[in-house]
């Protein structure tokens, strides 16, 4: 089991991408996806062998690349996702963001899409997993091992799919329904009322 799906959506991806002023349903969607395939939500951060780190696996080189051809032509970008980083260790250990930061390690893996001009994906009523799992698969897969079919099942998996174990309410994006007032005989119906009475002695 990794990270709570709603909680690294609301807590982590969504306001990371509002802070790059990037965010859209589908970016969200796409970043969520992605970590469902690399590392089960967060259940491995790095995994045997592999060069991989955090919830979304991104290898040192690809890490660098982002800072070396990209954000340096970006400098206002830049100075964003610094402020996302640690003060001091990001200055000796930088590759270590990556799994201890989940905010930045979100605007790396965000960059990782922007830098192959995948900007805003089209926004559908119902999320096009299968355009998604080709962003993946052509920008930001790394290795042989894996295809689309893997994300699709990992995002039907881990995102489409409630675990029917776990008993707290998911995010659907819908509002919450209204609740009709309570029963006067109910036991809580005349705390918020004039009727409210305090017990006699």
């Amino acid at each position: 089991m990794g990270i709570c799906l709603d909680e690294l959506r609301l807590q982590v991806i969504r306001p990371t991408l509002k802070h790059l002023r990037a965010w859209s349903q589908g970016m969200e969607n796409l970043l969520l996806g992605t970590a469902a395939q690399e590392s089960q939500l967060g259940f491995h951060l790095k995994q045997g062998r592999r060069h991989g780190l955090g919830i979304y696996q991104i290898q040192p080189h690809t890490h660098r690349e982002i800072w070396d051809q990209y954000l340096i032509d970006h400098p206002t970008l830049a100075s964003k996702v610094r402020g996302l980083a640690s003060q001091r260790d990001f200055l000796d250990h930088p590759h270590s963001e990556l799994t201890t930061n989940l905010r930045y390690a979100t605007a790396i893996a965000w960059l990782i899409y922007r830098s192959a001009d995948v900007h805003k994906l089209r926004e559908t009523e119902a999320p096009d997993v299968a355009n998604m799992a080709r962003l993946w698969h052509q920008h930001f897969h790394h290795g042989p091992s894996a295809s689309t079919r893997d994300f699709e099942c990992s995002y039907a998996q881990l995102v489409s799919g409630a675990d029917p174990t776990d008993s707290a309410p998911r995010y659907t994006g819908a509002p919450l329904p209204e609740h009709p007032p309570a029963s006067k005989n109910s036991p809580g119906a005349g705390l918020n009322g004039q009727d409210a009475r305090q017990p006699t002695a």
